[in-house]
């Protein structure tokens, strides 16, 4: 028996999600492929941005932003380069890097997720010591990393929070990057990647306490920078497709998204991060959080919930108060007196926004 019938889990993997779409694209993709890839760099871009194929089938966009930046990540995974997703937090590194993954190898779960304690065992391999003690080192005993793995089988591997991890970590991945090598000096032996094989990593570049790459292993990436959307028509567009995916993997019962709401979310999040009004008139002071797309997203999903579980079904101002007031105060003094002006000069006098204000009054209160 499966442990996690596909019935129940909560977010299948992007490969399994969209298998419809990537089965379609591979059908009728006669442009050529690089060695272990499933999908031509053209289908690859066209899985992540959406079109109508030649027979009518409809590929929905993953990523809405610059075509440009989704050729350059694709055509940097066709070379012997690494990619480097860069970005604040929100601007959909994980999402685009899991979609490339999907599209490129057929599978997504060749994962390592950088933290302060990520080892250099969890990106080159580690033991079974029950074996090792009883053996002594032999293949049967090495535990292979998804590094390891993804080298073996020529696959895409993915590597989140590169800056997280300790930087002497980090340069574990300077010959596996510049050579296509993994040492194994106590088999005395190596493992060469297979064709296909490369790295995605992510990092931010606007959180503290982050290690630096070393000059040495940046020269081995190539940096894509995925901007936050240009205008609030893109944002509300990228807001409201995600959290219908989110609400119909979560079961929520039916509720409405008002348009008018994603809309208003949207541009205190612009406002407030870009520190002046839509219209340029009005200078504002940012609170300390970055007020991601994807903070607007969590934000209306828990909007959602209150509405489905506690209201009559329709977003309102009052469901999306609690988890804005939460998004934008971060530092409980600092930021507060910011949401509070912000409040007062903005909300207060913008026409039909009074419910609004009156409900982030209450909270803040």
């Amino acid at each position: 028996m499966a442990l996690n019938p596909s019935s129940d889990i909560l977010r299948p993997h992007a490969e399994v999600q969209y298998a419809e779409e990537l089965a379609a694209l591979k059908a009728l993709d006669d442009r050529p492929k690089p060695v272990n890839w499933q999908l031509s760099p053209w289908a690859v871009v066209t899985y992540l941005l959406g079109g109508t194929l030649d027979n009518g089938f409809v590929i929905e966009p993953k990523y809405i932003g610059q075509r440009r930046l989704m050729e350059i990540a694709v055509a940097t995974l066709a070379t012997d380069r690494a990619l480097l997703l860069l970005g604040v937090p929100g601007t959909a590194k994980s999402w685009v890097s899991e979609h490339l993954t999907a599209a490129i190898s057929g599978h997504s779960n060749l994962l390592i997720q950088g933290t302060a304690g990520t080892s250099e065992d969890a990106i080159r391999y580690s033991w079974n010591y029950a074996r090792l003690i009883a053996e002594g080192p032999s293949p049967a005993a090495l535990v292979p990393s998804p590094l390891l793995k993804g080298m073996q089988e020529g696959s895409m591997v993915r590597l989140e929070e590169l800056t997280r991890i300790p930087s002497d970590v980090q340069d574990t991945l300077i010959t596996v990057l510049s050579e296509k090598v993994l040492p194994v000096p106590e088999l005395a032996t190596e493992v060469q990647a297979a064709r296909g094989f490369n790295v995605i990593a992510t990092a931010n570049d606007r959180d503290k306490g982050v290690n630096e790459l070393s000059s040495a292993l940046r020269r081995r990436f190539n940096t894509v920078v995925l901007p936050l959307p240009t205008s609030i028509a893109e944002e509300v567009q990228i807001v409201h497709s995600r959290v219908e995916k989110t609400g119909r993997a979560l079961q929520l019962p039916e509720t409405t998204a008002a348009l008018e709401q994603i809309s208003r979310l949207v541009t205190i999040f612009r406002e407030l991060r870009s520190g002046v009004t839509e219209n340029g008139k009005t200078k504002l002071k940012s609170p300390s959080g970055t007020l991601s797309t994807g903070e607007a997203i969590s934000v209306l999903n828990s909007g959602l919930a209150l509405a489905a579980y506690f209201g009559d079904g329709t977003l309102q101002a009052a469901d999306l108060a609690a988890g804005l007031t939460g998004a934008v105060i971060k530092d409980p003094v600092q930021d507060r007196v910011v949401w509070l002006e912000y409040l007062e000069t903005v909300v207060k006098e913008r026409d039909g926004w009074k419910d609004l204000y009156r409900a982030c009054r209450e909270v803040v209160e």
